[in-house]
């Protein structure tokens, strides 16, 4: 493959990828919405406080989606770690969105509901961006290479045993293996 087919390659996966973890934490971002309005409307609790309510409810929310959808093709051992490093990032992502909104709400004296809203909003923006680096990088580890690449060789062999399959072609896998360059 061509530098620049590897490089598309990798585009390609990394678009996917923000694309789904896009679609969950846009479901999440309406929860954390749903329940922060909900808690405001129902209670006499601050506003900072029914944000924090509503903000581990959507950490919840997003750990099955993440898990479950987004990165479920990523390492799946270590699960007691993996858990225990969503809960952290999550909580230093919790701690940025809320911080905006107390610094609005506190600092500022910006506590309509519209507003609180507003800020809301913009630091659940900052935190996602904080939170989509981190997911990938130390939560959602993609599998070691060995192992990859092993997962690779078996899909191309099972497709050459396939009927129908180009069965005259030269197989680039077993190319790749008896080529002598010895891995």
């Amino acid at each position: 493959m061509t530098e620049r087919g590897a490089l598309r390659v990798r585009f390609d996966r990394l678009a996917r990828e923000v694309a789904k973890f896009g679609a969950v934490g846009a479901v999440g971002t309406l929860v954390n919405f749903a329940v922060f309005n909900l808690v405001r409307h129902l209670t006499d609790l601050q506003v900072v406080r029914a944000s924090v309510i509503a903000t581990v409810v959507a950490i919840a929310f997003n750990y099955v989606g993440f898990r479950y959808f987004t990165y479920r093709d990523r390492d799946k051992s270590g699960r007691t770690k993996e858990l225990t490093l969503f809960l952290l990032f999550s909580a230093v992502g919790l701690v940025i969105e809320n911080g905006v909104l107390y610094v609005a709400t506190y600092g500022f004296d910006w506590d309509s509901r519209l507003q609180s809203n507003v800020f809301k909003f913009v630091g659940m923006g900052i935190a996602t961006l904080f939170r989509f680096w981190s997911y990938r990088t130390w939560v959602f580890r993609t599998l070691p290479a060995r192992e990859a690449v092993a997962h690779a060789e078996s899909f191309l062999e099972e497709r050459e045993r396939e009927p129908g399959s180009d069965e005259g072609r030269p197989s680039t896998a077993s190319g790749a293996r008896g080529g002598g360059a010895g891995l």
